[in-house]
């Protein structure tokens, strides 16, 4: 029997105030990517000090925030903010975009890095490690929000989620009494947002630590990067519900963010080919960075 999607997203209650489960998830993806980082800080990775390299996270944030919501807007909502124009604003009605993130981050690591006159691409190469436990983060607060879900399927593990179905029930327990019975099983669907937690986060950020773990030629980490998010985000689209407002794009399977990504796997290639010619950044320990 398919799993019934049940998990409350409020994760704490405290009178009016409500913290969702979604929040608890950005701030653990924060604070486990300013933990690796500060090793890889510590290890020399970058020319900085912990100083600077907390600023750097600041700006990564700001961008993540601003770049998700700009992003989302731009490829997934374009039409509602020229009917509503300060639903951008509204970022608790929900809607980030991955894609709108990188580019937020990536113009935020810009001007870090020229304040500091480093190489914008050594501090992506340095980056790029870390992010990965914050996708896995962010999906599984996809999931406990019962959002973004995958296609109709019959697998063993398939979940229903009660944001998803066609019908409205009149209480939970009309809703678990129909999944009890049966009814509900020919609308489970894939748990899009597991996979991806698991691919984008965990398996990438295997990968990427241990091709990371010894210094490797300028472009070679971020385009590491590039073509693994790339590649996993296209495969598991193809199992993912597109968006209704957009639904495919063209022959039935092409979807937008299969579109976002093949842009992601061409830098990917590019980056690995021209880090066979690049410099290798020597380790200097923060300690000696003085900056």
């Amino acid at each position: 029997m398919p799993y019934l999607h049940q998990i409350d997203p409020i994760a704490v209650s405290l009178g009016p105030i409500k913290i969702h489960s979604y929040g608890l998830m950005y701030l653990a993806a924060f604070g486990v990517g300013y933990w690796l980082g500060l090793k890889r800080v510590r290890q020399g990775r970058l020319p900085v000090g912990e100083a600077a390299y907390s600023d750097l996270i600041f700006y990564g944030m700001l961008g993540v925030i601003l770049g998700g919501r700009l992003g989302y807007v731009l490829f997934y909502g374009f039409a509602d903010f020229l009917a509503d124009p300060l639903s951008i604003v509204r970022v608790w009605e929900g809607g980030m975009s991955f894609h709108g993130g990188l580019l937020g981050v990536l113009a935020a690591t810009l001007h870090w890095s020229w304040r500091r006159g480093l190489s914008f691409w050594d501090t992506i190469d340095f980056v790029a490690p870390i992010v990965p436990p914050g996708l896995g983060f962010g999906r599984l607060g996809n999931f406990v929000g019962g959002e973004l879900w995958g296609r109709v399927t019959d697998a063993p593990w398939s979940v229903i989620f009660p944001k998803a179905l066609p019908m409205a029930y009149s209480s939970q327990q009309a809703l678990v009494a129909a999944h009890a019975a049966g009814e509900l099983d020919a609308f489970a669907r894939h748990p899009s947002q597991l996979y991806e937690a698991f691919l984008e986060g965990l398996v990438m950020f295997v990968i990427l630590w241990w091709f990371s773990s010894k210094p490797r030629p300028r472009y070679a980490v971020s385009g590491m990067f590039a073509l693994l998010y790339g590649t996993f985000r296209f495969a598991v689209e193809f199992v993912r519900q597109p968006d209704e407002h957009l639904g495919y794009l063209a022959g039935g399977w092409l979807t937008m963010g299969m579109l976002l990504s093949l842009p992601l796997i061409a830098t990917g290639v590019m980056l690995l080919a021209l880090s066979r010619r690049a410099p290798t950044l020597a380790p200097v320990p923060a300690a000696e960075a003085g900056r």
